[in-house]
Parts: C-alpha cells; sequence; structure tokens
C-alpha cells in the first residue's frame, strides 16, 4: 500500500487538493517567526477592529455602507439557496430502470439546530413490510445527499429505511455554498433529523453512516453519549479521520485566518478535482452536479477539517460504538493508515476494518459499489444478529 503519510494533502474531499499557501522550503526557526508574527498581527487587528466599534471613532457614513453592503450579500445568498433548494428538488429519487416493488421517497424541509432549513430526503420499505433498521446518510464535504439514490434503493430492497440530510451550506439546506462555519453544527443538525426519526419510527434500530468529512463527523458524534447510545452502530467510508496541511505553516495561521476571513477562498485549489473513483462515468456526474460545490475551499472550512481530524486522533480509543470502517487503498484524499490506526485503538468490542485493494475514495461510487453495499448491507444484519442474542 502506497501512502507516504507525510506526504498528504488537505483536501476538500470533492475540489481538490488546497496547494501550499508558502511553497518554498522554510526553517523552523522561519516558521516560527513568522507564526509569532502574525499572531502579532491578529492581536493588533483585534484591538483595532474594538477601536472602530465605538460610536465615538466611528464615521457616520460607514455603518451604512457596511450595512448595505451586508444586505447585498445576505441577499445573493439567500438567491443562491433559493436555487439549489429547486435544484435538489428536481434530483431524481427513483432510478429509471428500478423496480421500487411498491416503495416509497420524497423530500422534506426541517428547522436545524439555529432554526437554518435542513433539506432531507427519505426512501422507505414498501408500506406493511416489516422496517428491519433505519441508515442516516451523512454526505461528504462538498457534496449532497441525492448523490445516494442508488445505495438507498439498495437498502430498501433490503428492508432498510434511509434517511439522508444536505449539511449546512450544501445542496439544499440553507447557507453559503461550500462554507461551514463548524463542523460542530452538522452534528448538531443531525442530531435534530435523528429526533425526528427515532419519533417516526419507534423501536426500529438506527445506524449512521458518514463519508469522507461525514465520516468523521459521524465519528464524533458517536462519542457523545446521549448519541452513542441511541444508536446500533456507525458505517464509515474514508473517513477524514487523519487530514495534514499542505505546509506546517497552514496549521499554523489556520486559527487566525479562519477568525479573520473565514469565507476567504485558497484560488490555487485544483478546480478540476482529483480522482475520486475508477468510474469516469461517476466521476463526470460528480463534477458536472451543481450541487456539488467545485470553488476553492474556503479558510474556515479546511480549519474545521483540521481542527475535528486533531481532535479524533487524540480521542481514538474512546470509541465504544460498534463500527465497520472501509477504506480504499489507492485514497488520495484520506488516509486508509488512519483507518486502519482507528480499528486498532477503538475501544469498541465489535469494530470490523474492510481495506479495498486499489480502490479511490467514493467507494459507492466505484465500479464495485454493489460489492461495497452489500458488504454494509451484511454487517448491518450481523450487528442487528449480535444484538438480537
Amino acid at each position: 500500500m502506497e501512502m507516504g503519510g507525510d506526504e498528504m494533502m488537505m483536501t476538500s474531499g470533492a475540489t481538490g487538493r488546497i496547494v501550499p499557501v508558502f511553497r518554498s522550503v522554510m526553517s523552523r526557526r522561519a516558521l516560527l517567526r513568522l507564526a509569532v508574527a502574525l499572531h502579532s498581527l491578529f492581536l493588533w487587528l483585534l484591538l483595532l477592529v474594538g477601536r472602530r466599534r465605538r460610536p465615538d471613532a466611528a464615521s457616520p457614513a460607514e455603518p451604512g455602507r457596511l450595512g448595505k453592503a451586508r444586505s447585498r450579500r445576505r441577499a445573493a445568498e439567500e438567491e443562491d439557496v433559493r436555487r439549489r433548494r429547486a435544484l435538489a428538488e428536481e434530483v431524481p429519487m427513483v432510478e429509471d430502470d428500478a423496480d421500487v416493488d411498491g416503495r416509497t421517497c420524497g423530500t422534506f424541509v426541517i428547522a436545524g439546530a439555529r432554526r437554518n432549513a435542513l433539506f432531507c430526503r427519505v426512501w422507505a420499505p414498501a408500506a406493511g413490510a416489516e422496517t428491519r433498521g433505519i441508515l442516516l446518510i451523512v454526505h461528504g464535504l462538498n457534496e449532497h445527499s441525492g448523490r445516494y439514490l442508488h445505495f438507498a434503493e439498495q437498502l430498501t430492497s433490503c428492508g432498510f429505511g434511509v434517511y439522508a440530510m444536505d449539511w449546512i451550506g450544501h445542496g439544499g439546506s440553507d447557507g453559503l455554498h461550500g462554507y461551514v462555519p463548524s463542523l460542530d453544527y452538522v452534528i448538531e443538525d443531525m442530531e435534530v433529523l435523528l429526533d425526528k426519526i427515532m419519533l417516526e419510527n419507534p423501536d426500529v434500530p438506527c445506524f449512521l453512516l458518514g463519508h469522507s468529512t461525514g465520516g468523521a463527523v459521524v465519528l464524533k458524534a458517536s462519542l457523545y453519549a446521549h448519541i452513542r447510545t441511541r444508536l446500533e452502530g456507525i458505517i464509515l467510508t474514508s473517513p477524514a479521520v487523519r487530514v495534514k496541511p499542505a505546509h506546517p505553516i497552514v496549521g499554523a495561521v489556520a486559527p487566525i485566518f479562519s477568525l479573520i476571513a473565514p469565507k476567504f477562498q485558497f484560488k490555487g485549489a485544483n478546480k478540476r478535482g482529483i480522482p475520486v473513483s475508477r468510474d469516469p462515468a461517476a466521476l463526470l456526474a460528480k463534477y458536472s452536479d451543481p450541487l456539488v460545490y467545485t470553488g476553492p475551499i474556503r479558510v474556515r472550512t479546511g480549519h474545521e477539517i483540521l481542527r475535528i481530524s486533531s481532535y479524533l486522533l487524540h480521542n481514538l480509543k474512546k470509541v465504544t460504538v460498534p463500527f465497520v470502517v472501509l477504506h480504499g487503498t489507492a485514497d488520495r484524499v484520506t488516509d486508509p493508515l488512519a483507518s486502519q490506526e482507528l480499528y486498532t485503538e477503538a475501544a469498541s468490542r465489535h469494530k470490523d476494518l474492510r481495506l479495498y485493494e486499489g480502490f479511490l475514495h467514493d467507494l459507492l461510487f466505484e465500479p464495485e459499489r454493489d460489492e461495497i453495499a452489500a458488504d454494509i448491507i451484511g454487517w448491518m444484519d450481523r450487528t442487528l444478529g449480535l444484538q438480537a442474542v
């Protein structure tokens, strides 16, 4: 397996790599000096902003100009959300050649943890059939829930109900496209949807599936006792457990710039996207999808990925939830060695690791997607069987 852990680039999971902010090779001393200088600059800027906010120091015309600019940005964002929600509603919920046999599906919008509109999807087994379990899908960074139609139909054909949600800033949900103020917001919104699922499906076993950064979100959520006790288990596909910045200085300045300019974009990011599937049709479908964010990653979003990755690496031994982690050995976005470390370090009694030789990042969109789905369904079957004993 060819990985090179120290060579890993921090990626968006959909838009490609974040290129180094500083390409030149810098000494440790130079990096330290630069970090200290940037920290001093940050403190100075905070002091300056604080002074400008005083009523006696502000120009009478300045609040008006700033207010108008904010209003224009807010209006543009709201218009983009309306456009994306309309597109999300148009995404097919049934495959053209599928024999659904009375199975049902639909979309809905619920209020998230901060009263934000959360766009969701649901696929259900045929009416009257026993629902063996529920799977809540948490997609990866920059994509959306509608991409998991084929997998959802495989699940419903096996008696599993499926829910999926679009993150904040993704798909048909509220927020600036591709911008995630906090990955904890995604956990909080997921918990709101989980409440709804359990209210509508009392006593039905529930699983969570997270892909890539969504896998990191699901894994962190499982560390909270009030969430973990409601789950039968979690499924992690190519989880972002270990993510390193393209250059050490990026990690040093990310916390500062995420506060100063959280929505700033790294213009040098590879807009073409690195390969995430060996299926050319799947790649074309992903990167031509208007609901998939293909712009440069935003500073705060990148910092949030680094932050959750660091948190998870320090808490792997605390993982006790039943889980299966699936990873392709040729993944260039997230690190399969980190998935192995998760499997080794986790305290879970029921855990499984599946490594697929030569597979890339988007396992459920690889040519062998049906085999991957069968492995996931088989693991849920076995987990339910263990609970029944």
